[in-house]
């Protein structure tokens, strides 16, 4: 019947329109509505001058999330420690900035931008980089770009898996080498090579490695749950929502609500969070992300497990011979 086939070409002329229309969404509207949500600050210094440079950044209601501290040592640590993103300092001289670019460079642009408005100066207000991002990636722009590779890195694994018909502890054992492999293979890359990861060689590739474990767990997961067409609802959680929504070009408290939040809760979010935490600071605030990768890698490898019990990992050809040979006759 003519219908059929004209109802399929509907569809194919709609669906290209609301694809882009969701990429769009997913990936322009978070990038055009940059702002500040409650973004951790400190302020440090002298009681008065402290509390009416607090009132002024409390004006802005709902943009930053003030922390209090006794001096400047205590602000620095509360940045090394990724509990605030920069601090302003009040001192005899005036105020001074500290930042942490390593935390995001867009995120110590705009810290600057708000505490000239806020505090004008004629000569400026200095600026003292806490955490300076790498000298081969200055802008975190290589390390914002590594968050897609990985996150397809991970589906091509839960994809591969699953097309290659693995099941249960094998396709479980996949999985896991699979991503330990990529989290050798990119911290080379990333670390040895370009120099835009600082921190402790092993221990960026094992946060890469959690990552890309984590996402592949996730894809192989759905399509043992699912079937086959669980590896698209896989790849779109993973690629349209949780690499836009993951902040990692900028810091998830910029994101509009509730982007910001809900891509941390996903493993691209996560992951850049981790790689972040680990390849700057030590490790610090590495715990959250940690958690919620370790979760996603639980969930999906037991669906992977229970999907696959009783299932066969791929029907055994009969050969020739045997295809050819009778049934052997019964006597009766």
């Amino acid at each position: 019947m003519p219908a059929a086939p004209n109802l399929r070409a509907v569809a194919a002329v709609l669906l290209a329109p609301l694809v882009v229309t969701l990429a769009l969404w997913a990936f322009a509207w978070p990038a055009a509505r940059i702002a500040p949500r409650d973004l951790p600050v400190g302020i440090a210094g002298a009681a008065p001058a402290a509390e009416q440079l607090r009132e002024r950044f409390e004006r802005q209601e709902g943009a930053f999330e003030i922390h209090r501290y006794a001096d400047e040592a205590a602000a620095r640590a509360a940045i090394e420690d990724r509990v605030v993103y920069g601090a302003v300092v009040i001192t005899a001289q005036g105020p001074r900035l500290l930042t942490a670019s390593a935390a995001g460079p867009v995120v110590s642009q705009l810290l600057a931008g708000a505490v000239t408005a806020a505090v004008p100066s004629e000569g400026g207000i200095p600026v003292t980089d806490v955490v300076a991002a790498p000298e081969a990636d200055p802008r975190g722009s290589a390390l914002g770009a590594s968050v897609l590779p990985l996150t397809l890195a991970g589906v091509a694994a839960g994809a591969i898996v699953t097309l290659l018909k693995l099941r249960g502890a094998r396709a479980a054992l996949t999985l896991l080498g699979a991503a330990a492999l990529v989290g050798v293979a990119a911290t080379a890359v990333t670390h040895s090579w370009l120099g835009v990861v600082t921190g402790d060689w092993w221990t960026e590739a094992g946060a890469v490695g959690l990552t890309v474990g984590a996402i592949g767990a996730a894809v192989a997961g759905f399509a043992a749950l699912l079937g086959t067409p669980g590896i698209g609802v896989g790849a779109l959680l993973m690629v349209l929502l949780g690499n836009s929504f993951s902040g990692v070009t900028s810091a998830p408290e910029l994101l509009p609500e509730p982007v910001g939040a809900l891509g941390q809760w996903l493993p691209p979010g996560a992951g850049g969070s981790l790689l972040r935490s680990v390849a700057f600071f030590d490790g610090s605030a590495a715990g959250g992300p940690a958690v919620v990768l370790a979760l996603w890698t639980l969930l999906g490898l037991t669906a992977v497990l229970v999907g696959g019990r009783g299932r066969p990992e791929s029907a055994a050809p009969r050969t020739g011979s045997d295809a050819s040979a009778p049934e052997p006759a019964l006597n009766g």
